[in-house]
């Protein structure tokens, strides 16, 4: 067993990471959706992951290794968080005079944080650490099935 089941452990605990990393950004845009003053003195700025593939080569790659055409590639695949970065689009503008922060006119200007667009990616965050949960089950079953297999 080269990197096929073996590497299924890799693989999907790589995106566990990479995912739990994304669950944890999410959580502190929804932490500080209503942040309009930071340590800066600016509004919060939305925060995004950025994933990138680890070895591998890609799908074309894996499946061309895995029917046994051309090399296979040296390093089992994955991901990893490439960074995170501050989402630079612009906060709303809400009336309020009372605020501490409020301009001249009275508008405060708020992160520029949507819980709802938080709540789908924290959502997809979950789905994906579901199935990488899934793939690590999975590749256990298949080796507990070959181990006995062989008895």
């Amino acid at each position: 067993m080269s990197a096929g089941l073996g590497g299924v452990f890799g693989i999907a605990a790589s995106g566990m990471a990479a995912t739990r990393v994304q669950m944890d950004v999410v959580a502190e845009n929804l932490a500080n959706a209503d942040s309009t003053s930071g340590p800066d003195g600016k509004p919060y700025q939305r925060k995004e992951v950025v994933l990138q593939e680890v070895g591998g080569g890609g799908f074309g790659a894996a499946l061309a290794g895995a029917m046994g055409v051309g090399a296979q590639s040296a390093s089992v695949g994955g991901v990893q968080v490439a960074g995170i970065v501050a989402d630079t689009s612009p906060g709303k503008q809400v009336y309020d005079p009372g605020n501490p922060d409020a301009n001249a006119q009275g508008y405060v200007t708020m992160p520029n944080v949507e819980p709802v667009t938080e709540m789908v990616d924290l959502i997809s965050s979950s789905r994906s650490y579901e199935a990488d949960v899934t793939a690590m089950q999975t590749a256990k079953q298949m080796f507990t099935k070959t181990l006995d297999l062989l008895r």
